[in-house]
């Protein structure tokens, strides 16, 4: 168990608290558009086979082996999208941050940005993080062009990494270590200051 994994988390676009049941009705409808499932390893869940992820997100969470956050728009208090940490490694101080999608109509405003921020600094700063890791399908140019932007450093390509309902996924490494980790904060914090103005 990693103690602290999923406090609830409060930006000014978005808020990120601890997933549960009860978000899955703004969660089916924010995951309605295919796009958004073109580059993840399952199909767009129907509502049933929504609701047996979430349930199963939160029996991973409290056995200790994943941290799901459901992402709310702050100004609504709608959920708008999903992410956890997962590959949890606390003797290593390492974790992976993935699973994330966000409704497409929150693309583009700061929303995924934020997201990263928060749970960068809670894993670095709190958590105590020496190493952030990211994966992404290889052909998924506008996750990778997101990672390098934080920016995250590339690993390599992982040949033949995952079997998707495409059929097989190389998956692109990224990391963010603890060394990094006040660049990669002030370029995200400067990334939101511009989308204010200011």
């Amino acid at each position: 168990m990693w103690d602290g994994l999923t406090p609830r988390m409060e930006g000014e676009l978005v808020v990120l608290e601890p997933l549960e049941a009860h978000h899955a009705a703004d969660l089916f409808e924010a995951s309605r558009d295919e796009t958004i499932w073109q580059w993840l390893p399952l199909p767009r869940p129907t509502r049933p086979e929504l609701d047996a992820l979430i349930a199963e997100a939160v029996t991973q969470r409290d056995a200790g082996e994943e941290g799901p956050f459901a992402t709310l728009d702050r100004a609504t208090g709608r959920a708008i999208g999903s992410t956890r940490y997962l590959a949890l490694r606390p003797e290593h101080r390492g974790l992976e941050i993935g699973w994330t999608w966000l409704d497409p109509a929150y693309w583009s405003t700061g929303a995924n940005v934020e997201c990263k921020l928060l749970m960068l600094e809670h894993a670095f700063d709190r958590l105590r993080c020496i190493r952030a890791e990211f994966k992404t399908d290889a052909r998924n140019e506008r996750s990778r062009a997101a990672l390098a932007a934080l920016p995250a450093q590339f690993e390599g390509i992982f040949r033949r990494h995952m079997v998707v309902p495409t059929g097989l996924r190389d998956s692109a490494y990224y990391s963010v270590i603890a060394d990094d980790w006040p660049q990669v904060r002030r370029r995200l914090e400067e990334r939101l200051a511009a989308r204010r103005g200011g």
